[in-house]
This record gives C-alpha cells, sequence and structure tokens, in this order.
C-alpha cells in the first residue's frame, strides 16, 4: 500500500467518521466504527511505507564494487565480424 492509497483511507475514514450522520444506514451498521478503522488503516499503511521507503534508500545507497576490479572478458574473444 503506497502513500497514496494510505491519504486516500484517511480521507474516506475522516469523512465517514465526521461528516455523515452514524444512523444514517440504521442502527445495526456503525459508520463513525468502519470511519475510524478506515483512519487507522490509513496510519499503519502511511508509516508503513516511510519505514519500507527509507529501507530502500538505504540499500540503493550501499558501496558496488568497482568495475575495473574485474577481468574484461571482451579480450577473450575473437572480434565478431
Amino acid at each position: 500500500m503506497g502513500i497514496g492509497v494510505s491519504i486516500f483511507f484517511l480521507t474516506v475514514g475522516a469523512i465517514l467518521k465526521f461528516a455523515i450522520d452514524p444512523d444514517v444506514l440504521g442502527s445495526s451498521v456503525h459508520i463513525d466504527i468502519i470511519g475510524v478503522i478506515f483512519m487507522i488503516v490509513g496510519v499503519v499503511g502511511l508509516l508503513l511505507s516511510f519505514f519500507l521507503m527509507s529501507r530502500r534508500g538505504a540499500i540503493s545507497e550501499g558501496e558496488y564494487p568497482d568495475h575495473h576490479d574485474y577481468p574484461d572478458h571482451r579480450e577473450n574473444h575473437p572480434p565478431t565480424v
């Protein structure tokens, strides 16, 4: 789940919690509780996205071996015509 999807869940959850009457679908469905659940999912997804993004950056900034340390394999093959 990316940052955009997390923000979407936060937005939908906030709308369900604060902007819609809790009894709009009757007393058996609690829209406000569904909104709170959506907001929790959005926050957890946002935190995971940031955590995984920071780990991905740390891996990509690692040191790679220099290509000059390896023998050039082109020298071992005759030129193709």
